[in-house]
């Protein structure tokens, strides 16, 4: 089936194509939202519609060329409604994640030198409202669910309802406006203003401009088509960069249905009923999915673990031998699988944003699940690496975008160096920040910071880790800390690894247990506990994770093998700047705020006291003391 995609040079900005699909497919269904357990449909039209009134609303707000928007809250209509209405006005958006603490929203504020946010509800109206003296730029905050608002006198406050009356008020005066302003956009424009993971500091803004952004969507359609009426189910954040790819330029471009859930805790549910043609997931949700899978089984009778490991052990065997699914397996099992999973129509699925360990890769391939790695960054637009559908391979992120180049700078004898690429898809620079930009540019190439090489025999790019990550021990053994982790987190009972061991004279891993699954597998044998700390503190729990490593130990050379581990009494967390946004470990949060676990477990010491206070997400804390087990694997008999 061969795609035919808008002529993006003709409409080279966001709100000209969207012009383009209500004026040719107005009835088409453009989006839908779940809300109140039913799907809401807005098609070309009504999309349409809401983003010119909301651009002749924020316009008469003296909303033009070169200001920068806020938008933060969860996927909905309304946010890609007023992201595109800031373009029609040559405005730039910034999304900023909706889970953020109130320092990190004030950060970015006053970076991006903001006049206007929009925001979704009460509680992230509440967190601008807590910063106003922080942040003077602001002038006018519009927010779109009403609970809760009448108690607010603030003047800058508005509800999108009335922004978009006004704005329909002034297209009533003015029926010409909204298409001059649509005419004077230009493809150079710097349409978004897209925060980086921010994993060793503060997010810097990468601006991308509209037309290139396009352009680079359109190649990446190339390598993985998408078609009219496909569905995609929006669960990623807006504010990262590859969800921006999906739900606006993209489905712009093929017309693919944006789906946007009720809540994150109907995901699965609500991916179940659309049935999705293309899901894009990031890797701890994958993981997430294979765990839970695999729980499920825990619960199963004895005859349907044993299809089940009859069946994996099938399809593996076929996906290895790059045979396709196994014909039995899917009959066995993965038929019913993939259905009650959401994955029935699944032409394509990706997972970026972070590496996805092979152990899980090939679960899902022998799901029969068509699952690609990509491969990118923030400044370079996203992805510009992809599998093809017939040239899967584990270990890799596939080949460039025939937009893209990539190079290995600096190679060793292996091969391995930096990896460098540029597309024409890629960021003009970081927003007020010339240094930063110089420094991640150099003629034009971007430097990456991640270590890599070409696999000879099929060209694929090899992504090992960050090169300020990759690791040696004391007694000279090189390894990388993200492989190691990729593979103990494909256990279901393994939520989080962190790997230490660099000038050490082993590796050592700090876990944190997937408490839903490993308390379920407490309370199947009778264990009591009473909470996160209390489980992870068992014996039991020990000995069960300890067997885990043990696993993954076998398939790692000696060198590389985990010799000692603690399971740490809380999971690692955004809010306490252990993880960014987008779920990447911060090495360097960790190494300074657990440095006293971390030089204990290289000492004699079989366990470490802590003595710490927790804050929880609605700012009342807690003070944790307990003891933390180390245990060496080289003890026999360390777990009873």
């Amino acid at each position: 089936m061969n795609a035919e995609y808008a002529d993006i040079s003709q409409y080279d900005t966001f709100p000209k194509l969207l012009a383009y699909n209500a004026q040719h497919w107005p009835t088409e269904v453009a989006m839908r939202e779940k809300e109140f357990g039913i799907w809401n449909a807005y098609n070309w039209a009504d999309y349409q519609s809401m983003v010119k009134k909301f651009a002749l609303g924020m316009h008469k707000l003296g909303i033009g060329k070169g200001d920068s928007v806020g938008i933060i809250g969860d996927n909905r209509p309304e946010w890609v409604a007023s992201e595109i209405a800031s373009h029609a006005l040559r405005a730039m958006i910034f999304g900023i994640y909706q889970d953020s603490l109130n320092e990190e929203v004030a950060y970015l504020i006053n970076y991006a030198g903001a006049k206007i946010i929009i925001a979704e509800d009460e509680e992230q109206v509440d967190k601008v409202l807590e910063i106003t003296e922080e942040c003077p730029c602001v002038e006018h905050i519009i927010y779109c669910d009403p609970r809760g608002m009448r108690k607010y006198d603030d003047p800058r406050l508005l509800s999108h309802l009335d922004l978009m009356k006004s704005g329909e008020e002034l297209d009533a005066e003015q029926p010409q406006l909204y298409a001059q302003l649509l005419a004077a956009g230009e493809a150079a424009d710097v349409a978004i203003l897209c925060p980086t993971s921010g994993t060793t500091s503060n997010p810097k803004l990468a601006m991308l401009q509209c037309g290139p952004m396009l352009e680079h969507s359109l190649a990446y359609l190339h390598a993985d088509p998408k078609y009219p009426s496909d569905n995609y189910v929006s669960v990623l954040p807006l504010p990262w960069i590859m969800e921006q790819v999906y739900a606006v330029s993209q489905a712009l471009i093929s017309r693919q249905i944006v789906n946007f859930v009720e809540e994150q805790e109907t995901m699965m549910e609500d991916l179940r009923e659309i049935g999705p043609n293309f899901v894009l997931l990031a890797p701890r949700v994958w993981e997430g999915v294979a765990a839970d899978v695999k729980a499920k089984m825990m619960d199963a009778t004895r005859f349907k673990q044993k299809m089940f490991k009859i069946g994996m052990a099938l399809a593996e065997k076929a996906a290895i031998q790059d045979k396709g699914q196994s014909k039995l397996a899917s009959w066995l099992l993965f038929r019913a699988l993939k259905d009650r999973l959401g994955f029935t129509f699944l032409r394509s699925a990706a997972t970026g944003g972070a590496a996805l360990g092979p152990d899980t890769f090939k679960f899902f391939l022998a799901m029969g699940v068509p699952l690609r790695q990509l491969y990118g960054q923030t400044e370079m637009g996203g992805a510009y690496t992809i599998h093809k559908s017939d040239d899967v391979d584990f270990d890799s992120v596939g080949i460039p975008f025939d937009n893209a180049e990539v190079r290995i700078d600096n190679p060793d004898n292996n091969g391995v160096g930096q990896v460098v690429a540029k597309s024409k898809g890629m960021f003009l620079g970081y927003y007020n920040n010339e240094q930063a930009t110089a420094e991640a540019l150099t003629d034009g190439w971007m430097l990456t910071g991640d270590a890599g090489y070409f696999k000879k025999e099929n060209g694929h790019l090899v992504v090992i880790d960050r090169i300020s990550d990759l690791s040696e021990t004391s007694t000279g053994s090189r390894f990388s800390p993200q492989f190691i982790e990729n593979k103990l987190k494909f256990s279901p009972f393994i939520a989080e690894a962190v790997i230490q061991g660099d000038k050490r004279p082993y590796l050592a891993a700090i876990l944190c247990i997937r408490y839903e699954i490993v308390a379920k597998w407490a309370e199947q044998r009778g264990l009591a506990f009473t909470n996160y700390i209390n489980l992870s503190a068992q014996p039991e729990i020990y000995a069960l994770i300890q067997s885990e490593i043990e696993q993954v130990n076998l398939s790692l050379p000696e060198a590389q093998r985990i010799r000692k581990f603690l399971l740490l009494y809380k999971q690692l967390d955004a809010d306490d700047g252990e993880l960014t946004r987008t779920r990447k470990v911060r090495r360097g949060v960790i190494k300074e705020k657990y440095a006293d676990i971390i030089d204990t477990i290289y000492s004699e010491q079989k366990s470490v006291h802590i003595d710490t206070i927790i804050t929880f997400q609605d700012g009342n804390t807690s003070r944790v003391q307990t003891d933390v087990r180390i245990v060496d694997l080289q003890d026999k008999g360390a777990v009873v």
